[in-house]
């Protein structure tokens, strides 16, 4: 096989599952991993897709481990998906509860499926997740939904972090910790770019019952500069079906349960 045809090839199977160990690609392509290993390199370099421990993930626009991208402009990646696990998520919420749900974009989608839940309070360092629950136009009817938001230094996603955010949730006890995140690894665990925002998402964790993380297949092998948690801390993980069926394997053995949602 020439070169070029199976760079071709691997840009193929990534763009198709997302996410694509090594390992995998060198069975199928009947290679050595380190030929698998210099053709990630290369195609990195060409923007091709991005490079992440033991594999490569689809492109994404300023993919490096340190860079965090916009909120509005991670709101039209994986709509389908989010939507979906924010559907199963929501069943989880029952009238009267008190939920933390972090920064990011599917928390924002799950917070869209919260609207209407009786009773229910809210905690958040998410900017646009609190608007979703302001609600001008039914200002004349009784108000039964409390929201609480953190203060803390504002990120490129809209979220609320730092020494000030953190102190706001260290002394609150909810039923259940809504987390979004930039990537899941097996080694690194759940990561973000932003090491303030880690800080952050561990004393949300921290203060709920029971930790419930929300993250479409693409988030599989995506290493963030810094660890949130390890997997093992993780009660609930929620993804959807674009997930590679061996990823299902090792994330199942690592998380409390694991959730695969049809999109």
């Amino acid at each position: 096989m020439l070169v070029a045809e199976r760079r071709s090839r691997i840009v193929a199977e990534v763009r198709r599952r997302g996410a694509v160990s090594i390992a995998d690609l060198a069975a199928a392509l009947d290679v050595s991993a380190m030929t698998v290993r210099r053709d990630i390199d290369q195609l990195a370099d060409d923007g091709e897709l991005d490079k992440v421990r033991g594999g490569a993930t689809t492109r994404r626009e300023g993919g490096a481990a340190g860079h965090e991208r916009a909120f509005a402009a991670r709101t039209q990646q994986q709509v389908a998906a989010k939507r979906a696990i924010a559907r199963r998520v929501a069943g989880l919420v029952e009238p009267g509860m008190a939920v933390g749900l972090s920064g990011g974009t599917t928390a924002w989608v799950l917070a869209q499926e919260l609207r209407e839940v009786a009773d229910l309070t809210v905690v958040t360092n998410s900017l646009p997740v609190a608007e979703v629950f302001r609600r001008p136009d039914r200002a004349d009817e009784p108000y039964t939904q409390s929201v609480v938001l953190t203060g803390g230094v504002r990120t490129p996603s809209d979220a609320l972090v730092g020494p000030v955010a953190v102190r706001s949730l260290e002394h609150l006890h909810l039923d259940m910790a809504f987390l979004g995140v930039h990537g899941v690894d097996l080694h690194a665990g759940l990561t973000t770019p932003n090491l303030l925002e880690a800080e952050t998402d561990r004393a949300l964790l921290a203060a709920g019952q029971e930790a419930v993380v929300l993250a479409d297949h693409t988030k599989w092998g995506v290493v963030g500069l810094t660890t949130i948690v390890d997997l093992h801390e993780v009660d609930r993980l929620v993804t959807d079906d674009g997930l590679d069926p061996r990823a299902r394997e090792v994330l199942g053995g690592q998380v409390g349960e694991l959730w695969v949602v049809p999109v």
